[in-house]
């Protein structure tokens, strides 16, 4: 199937899914901490997340925010990297947490790869790059079998939402929650 960059629910459901929910504002594991929150939001992104230090928001209000980065900043990151590329629901909900992990899509090997043809070579360097010390090697697996196999991962839309633990304001444990119907809404509202 494809979709030539139009967000589906289950591409929304993916990348939510690999992220995880904070639904105040919390330290994120960069170091040092930043402030973060929603789905992995920071100030940088043009939606100012301080506001919800101690003020937790519903998932409907993280998912409006979430939908709106993603139409606005991330998927036109992604076209503009594949250029002009008809890309499939998988190959963009790959591409798409790729540059919401990493933001760097339009500098990337794989990608360059990929549009030379060498794809053995781009699913090897994206299966083995941006790691960031092995947190993130199965995450990077799951984008590659999602993008080269069309395996998608979180088909279930079940996402963790996580408390945040004080005064370390960090993530504490989280619930499991199915998210369909509230991405759905979010992008019918936009």
């Amino acid at each position: 199937m494809t979709i030539n960059g139009n967000i589906t629910v289950r591409v929304a459901c993916e990348l939510a899914a690999a992220e995880g929910i904070v639904r105040e504002w919390y330290l994120d594991s960069a170091r040092p901490p930043k402030g973060t929150w929603g789905i992995g939001v920071t100030n940088d992104s043009g939606h100012l997340v301080d506001r919800y230090k101690d003020k937790p928001t519903s998932i409907e209000r993280v998912l409006q925010i979430y939908i709106w980065l993603l139409r606005t900043n991330y998927v036109p990151a992604v076209l503009a990297a594949f250029k002009g590329r008809v890309l499939t629901e998988a190959q963009l909900a790959a591409a798409l947490s790729f540059q919401y992990n990493t933001g760097a899509i339009g500098e990337t090997a794989w990608v360059s790869l990929f549009l030379a043809g060498k794809v053995a070579e781009a699913r090897k360097f994206l299966e083995t790059h941006y790691l960031n010390n092995g947190d993130l090697k199965q995450r990077r697996l799951d984008e590659a079998a999602l993008f080269f196999d069309g395996k998608w991962k979180h088909l279930d839309g079940i996402v963790n939402v996580y408390p945040v633990s004080k005064p370390s304001y960090l993530p504490g444990k989280p619930v499991r929650v199915d998210i369909r119907a509230d991405v759905a809404a979010a992008l019918a509202a936009q």
